[in-house]
This record gives C-alpha cells, structure tokens and sequence, in this order.
C-alpha cells in the first residue's frame, strides 16, 4: 500500500496502516510529535503502537534536535540474522538440548557472563575498534561510571522482554540463526539520564508533553547526548555481534559433523538516531521501532514468537525516510496479554516451537502481536522480501 497523510500541526503524518486502526493513545502521541518546532517531518510504520515516551514504530526527521524519549530506553536495539549452510534435515527431532546449550552460552533475562568475554577467544573473528570502543567509556556521564563492570559483563547477553535467540528455517530449508538485543543496561541507564537533564531545560517547558523534551544544536548537553547517544548504539552493535560469535560457536559444536559455515551477517538497529540528508537539509533522523530500508539494504522484520520473521532488502522510499517496520507490533500491552491468555494458549500458539512456554513469557504470546503478513504487506513500496523464515527454536529472557 502507499501511506496515508494526517493533518499534523507543522508536519502532515505520513502513515504506512490504516489511520482508523491506530489506538487513542498512540495517534495523540504523533499529533503531539508533529508539533515540535525543529520537525521536518513524520513517517509511521505499520507495526506503530503506544510507547512510553514516544510511539513505536515512528520515524522523526528533525533539523538541529533530537529527543531522547523519542530513541527510547534500550539505545541501539536491534537485530542480527545469518543464513547457515546447515538444512532442516539437519536437525534432530528433539531440539531441546539445542536450545539448553545456546541458554548455557548466552546468558538470558538480567544474567551476565562471570567475566567480559574475550573476542580474540574465537578463532578467525576480530572486533574492529574494540580497545577503542572500551576506551571511550571514561568519556560518558558520570552518573554511570559506576556501572562499568556490570556494562562489560553484560556484553554478550541477550535481556529480557521481547529479545531472543531463534534457529529458523527458510522457506527453502536452509537454516538461519537470528537474534533481538540492544544496549542491556547501560544504554537504559544512559537514556534515562539524559531524558531527565532535557526535561529540565527552559526550551522545553512549553510542550505539549514533557516526555518530548530535546537537546538543540550547538549546546552542551546535546553534544552530551550525542556522545553517549552513539556510545550505546556501538555498545549495542557489539552486543549483538558477541551472542552471534557464542550462537555460531554452539552451532559449531553441536553440529561438527556437517561442518556448518556462515554467510555474511545481517545486522540493524531499530532504536536509534542517524545523521541523514533528505530535500537539501542536514536532518537527526530517530527511528524508534523501524528500521533504515535505504535502496538495496538488507533488514530484518521479525513476528512473534510463534509466527516467523522476514529477511527483506530496502527500496529507498524517501517518503518513509528510508525506513521501514522493526516487526509486527504489539496489539495489546504486556498487561493486557497476561489478562487475556494463559500458558495453555500459549502451548497452542507456539505448537512446533522449542521454547519456553511458562506464565514468565504470556506476554509474549503471538495473539498480543499483529499479523506480521499484514504488517509485512502494508510496506510494499517500503521493501521487498527477500527470505520468509519461521522459527524451530526461541530463547526468551
């Protein structure tokens, strides 16, 4: 489908759904976006839904701000997915100790290795820029300092909610790995600071909401933001390219006998800001929940636990700013999903799947997600499929 345009107050509200279908809640939070002073424009994808602080699956182009409620608490969140020469048959029938083994190697929930993981432990991987990236954390704010072991023993770990591991099969056979974290605590951390220094500053006391409170260009405490800003989101990339060196190496060893190689890495961030140029203009772009579908780019658009996940290649839609949908979209909260399912309903919906199937995870249930076929076919003219997966494995925090 092509989008729909909301009246916005500076911007019209570019929209990849059906207007009609969005909640209360999550409309008021765009019509409060697009009243912004420094925005240039607007984009919701169709996964779009209520978040704390701004809308998920919303993607705000700004001229000389950025607001840090709008990136959200988990700076750098994304994916990570890696087609294997391995096939279904492949695998054995009982995949539980498959999924035991990748627990032990990742930990999941609030766990952490006993120490930072080593990468020049595995053979053939080097991490570019990683003395330096490590280096650079003695430039970060004060308030957490404090929290640089918790921050190296926690690279390399997965976290909880909706982040996971998964081994997927594509539609072809082959075998995929793929996985969901971003900055673990330290970006939370990070986030939640520099959120609490914008709302103080007198620019923005008069908006509408304060949760959209900004930095502006040229000031100290942006250049704060900044700094940290792009420090969690390497965190995050690192974060995620250490589970999949442990994912490949569990892979290795369950599977010596095939042999398994790797193809190249597929890797986007969901949650964070990117300097951009769209009409002339030098623009902050934050996307919150949607991924950058530049012409010819690879992302990931993952369902639920349940359904599948889609590999897909950009078409460079300027209208979106380049961007398209981070996953399916939650179409109810946690709350909700706990009040509405049990763990009977959940064993329904996840039936074939080797995963958790425990009160702990309810709210993770695919009937709390939208469709993500739907979701998938609302952005046509966003992106192109380029490989439709489903999983055989989940590991949940």
């Amino acid at each position: 489908m092509s989008y729909a345009e909301v009246p916005g107050a500076k911007v019209p509200i570019r929209m990849w759904t059906d207007p009609a279908s969005v909640e209360a809640g999550a409309m008021q939070q765009l019509q409060n976006v697009a009243t912004l002073p420094w925005i240039k424009g607007l984009a919701v994808m169709p996964d779009v839904h209520y978040g704390k602080g701004a809308t998920v699956g919303s993607v705000i182009a700004m001229h000389g701000a950025v607001c840090p409620a709008a990136v959200g608490v988990d700076i750098g969140c994304g994916m990570s997915a890696v087609k294997t020469s391995l096939t279904a048959n492949d695998l054995p029938g009982d995949l539980s100790r498959l999924r035991s083994k990748i627990e032990q190697a990742i930990p999941v929930g609030r766990g952490m290795h006993e120490s930072m993981v080593d990468p020049g432990r595995f053979h053939g991987f080097a991490m570019a820029g990683w003395d330096d990236f490590w280096g650079r954390f003695d430039g970060v704010a004060e308030t957490v300092k404090f929290r640089q072991e918790r921050a190296t023993k926690q690279m390399g770990t997965l976290g909880s909610g909706n982040h996971f591991c998964e081994v997927c099969i594509d539609m072809s056979g082959s075998v995929w790995l793929m996985l969901h974290s971003g900055s673990r605590n330290i970006g939370k951390e990070l986030a939640e600071h520099h959120m609490g220094v914008a709302q103080k500053l007198s620019h923005n006391q008069g908006l509408i909401d304060r949760d959209l409170a900004v930095f502006i260009a040229d000031t100290p405490q942006m250049a704060a933001y900044r700094n940290d800003l792009y420090w969690a989101q390497e965190y995050a990339k690192y974060n995620r390219a250490i589970m999949m060196v442990l994912f490949k190496d569990v892979i290795r060893r369950e599977f010596k006998k095939a042999r398994p190689t790797f193809e190249r890495e597929i890797s986007c961030h969901h949650n964070y800001v990117a300097e951009e140029r769209y009409e002339g203009m030098d623009l902050l772009v934050t996307r919150k929940g949607a991924i950058r579908a530049g012409s010819g780019e690879y992302g990931i658009i993952p369902g639920s636990m349940g359904t599948g996940s889609y590999i897909v290649k950009g078409l460079g839609n300027e209208k979106s700013f380049n961007s398209a949908s981070h996953g399916a979209g939650r179409k109810m909260s946690r709350t909700a999903a706990k009040r509405r399912f049990s763990t009977r309903d959940l064993e329904e919906q996840t039936r074939g799947v080797e995963c958790r199937k425990d009160s702990g995870v309810v709210d993770e249930i695919p009937g709390a997600y939208k469709p993500i076929e739907k979701v998938i076919d609302q952005q046509r003219d966003l992106v192109q499929v380029v490989a439709k997966l489903k999983q055989v494995v989940c590991v949940k925090g």
